[in-house]
């Protein structure tokens, strides 16, 4: 009997069709005979327990799980594995310059010579389905702010540990691995530390992995997401590394616990009415940030950033609009909330007229509605923004809003 190609059971793993009920991808896969006929238990596994139930987890999204397989297949050197899990990302909402920037990526995390091997793989996907060059390398974008605060903690803790052995590691790390790969907008700081968690548990990378999982729960990874990203990722590296990986999740979890959410008893002066029970963030302790140019028209400027900690999923930011200036149109997975402070704006629901929104103003953006918002032609605009974390993320980016959109039909003022 002819046994299963490595090639054959990549089809095996990766086959995706197309649900009617929801619209979306889902694994599906369509064994060959031979699978059954060689090895029945592993096929029943395969169909029924890996993508009968755990792809189908809601814990993490379709898309979250093909990153963070791929990210697994690259750093462990699978590329027999990677053709049919690069047709499902792509099936999954992966689009093609997020894939190449996941092995561009991992070429710092699992080295060049897995990320060449990927390399090579990717081409051969992106040419079976006509993926032109524009969507593997698209118009640079903005680079992603990080926080200068953590990253200024994080280079002098480079600088200490490796500086005085290794000074061009220390260099090269503190310039190209986190001052420019981690900056770059073709993936969101959270998608990266995704694909490095997932890479480091893959490797067996327990020493690294602290640094880098709490840098992901900071970039919105939550504590359950990340745990399923530990199981998950036993199917795909091994029981005995998804299990050296628990006792990293238990320590870091337990690190990011708050006082007033610890079992321990408090004293009066940690009591929940005291200090405990809040965080005060004073004014102009952060420093005022400029909107990306790939988010924003025009002169705009982010105060004051902030993002609840879980279970809660709230966060914002005071942003200020100079005349003309405005948003490029967006989503949000639940809405968002316009609390208006100062200066006069526009804002506009796709399908709707331009409508002039004054200070005391208060505008819901329904979920999931196209809509953009800014300072009005002639005067500014100031207002605070809060949204909601839905999977970790609060806000989809499109297309810009062009001048003559900006300045398109009727104006309601009332």
């Amino acid at each position: 009997m002819k046994l299963i190609t490595a090639t054959t059971f990549a089809t095996l793993l990766c086959s995706a069709v197309v649900d009617a009920e929801q619209g979306q991808p889902r694994p599906d896969p369509k064994p060959s005979p031979d699978v059954l006929q060689v090895t029945p238990q592993l096929y029943q596994y395969t169909t029924d327990l890996l993508f009968g139930q755990v792809w189908k987890r809601q814990e993490l999204a379709p898309r979250d799980r093909s990153l963070i397989t791929l990210a697994a297949l690259v750093a462990s050197g699978q590329s027999a594995q990677l053709t049919g899990h690069i047709k499902l990302g792509l099936d999954n909402g992966l689009k093609p310059d997020e894939i190449s920037a996941l092995i561009t990526h991992l070429a710092f995390y699992a080295g060049w010579p897995n990320a060449m091997s990927a390399a090579g793989v990717a081409k051969q996907v992106f040419s079976e389905r006509h993926i032109a060059a524009a969507q593997i390398a698209p118009p640079p974008a903005a680079p992603l702010t990080l926080d200068p605060g953590s990253e200024e903690k994080r280079r002098a803790a480079v600088a200490a540990g490796v500086g005085d052995v290794a000074p061009e590691l220390a260099r090269y790390t503190n310039e190209v691995l986190f001052g420019d790969l981690w900056r770059q907008a073709s993936l969101s700081a959270r998608d990266r530390s995704l694909v490095t968690v997932a890479a480091l548990i893959a490797q067996g990378q327990a020493a690294q992995l602290p640094f880098h999982l709490n840098r992901a729960m900071d970039n919105g990874l939550t504590q359950a997401q990340a745990a399923e990203v530990v199981t998950h990722l036993a199917f795909y590296v091994g029981w005995p590394k998804a299990m050296s990986a628990v006792p990293v999740l238990k320590d870091v979890f337990a690190g990011r616990v708050k006082p007033a959410e610890s079992s321990t008893p408090l004293s009066s002066q940690d009591h929940p009415m005291t200090q405990a029970s809040q965080t005060i963030v004073r004014s102009g302790t952060k420093p005022s940030i400029k909107g990306p140019e790939a988010w924003f028209t025009g002169a705009v400027r982010i105060d004051s950033p902030f993002q609840a900690a879980e279970p809660a999923r709230l966060g914002g930011a005071i942003v200020t609009f100079e005349p003309g200036a405005r948003t490029a149109w967006h989503t949000h997975p639940l809405g968002q909330t316009l609390v208006v402070l100062s200066g006069v704006g526009w804002t506009q629901c796709e399908g709707g007229p331009r409508t002039e929104i004054r200070a005391g103003d208060v505008v819901s953006c329904a979920c999931g509605k196209r809509h953009w918002h800014g300072a009005s032609a002639t005067t500014a605009m100031s207002h605070l923004a809060m949204t909601e974390m839905l999977d970790g993320k609060n806000v989809e980016w499109l297309e810009k809003v062009t001048d003559e959109q900006y300045l398109a039909g009727p104006l309601v003022t009332e």
